[in-house]
């Protein structure tokens, strides 16, 4: 079980910390040449980045002129990284990156700039186990009854919920034609 004080303060959770920027501009400071062109740019990704844990999942934007924005519902998620380098140990920051089944290798989603990032990685795991759990918990009992588990409303879940009665259909055929034989 999962400690509900804590996870209202993940879900309370919405901007990255400050220990971000002094990050972000002793990483600029690398290419001095090129720090006036990539410090604007990490002041406003820090200055515009956003976070929300929700129920059903994380949503990250960031962005002025090309504002972009990441979902990932816990279901979706596969696995979590910590990955944290020499600077970031210091300043007490890593980054975590979340994977999904795309089909892509990198990470779906990278957090960054989160202080507490340990209890935000058990926070994603509990959640990401319950979706399945859950899940888990429902197919015996549905498969039991002879009824077909609940989907979400949708074209997706419509379909899925089809294709379920459309298997148990022909497993209850295969059933009675091996009877017969």
């Amino acid at each position: 079980m999962t400690d509900p004080a804590a996870d209202r303060h993940i879900q309370s959770l919405e901007r990255p910390e400050k220990a971000l920027w002094t990050y972000y501009l002793l990483s600029s400071l690398l290419i001095p040449p090129l720090f006036p062109i990539i410090a604007p740019y990490l002041w406003f990704r820090y200055s515009t980045m956003r976070y929300k844990f929700t129920d059903d999942g994380i949503s990250m934007s960031w962005g002025i002129l090309f504002r972009r924005e990441i979902i990932v519902n816990y279901a979706r998620i596969q696995d979590i990284h910590l990955r944290s380098n020499v600077v970031e140990r210091w300043l007490g920051l890593a980054r975590i990156l979340v994977q999904t089944a795309s089909g892509n290798s990198s990470a779906e989603m990278t957090i960054e700039g989160i202080k507490e990032f340990e209890a935000l990685r058990d926070f994603l795991y509990s959640r990401m186990r319950g979706v399945k759990d859950h899940a888990h918990h429902l197919a015996p009992v549905t498969a039991a009854l002879g009824a077909v588990p609940f989907a979400p409303t949708g074209g997706q879940g419509e379909l899925a919920a089809a294709l379920r009665e459309t298997a148990a259909e022909l497993r209850a055929v295969r059933e009675a034609l091996s009877r017969r034989s």
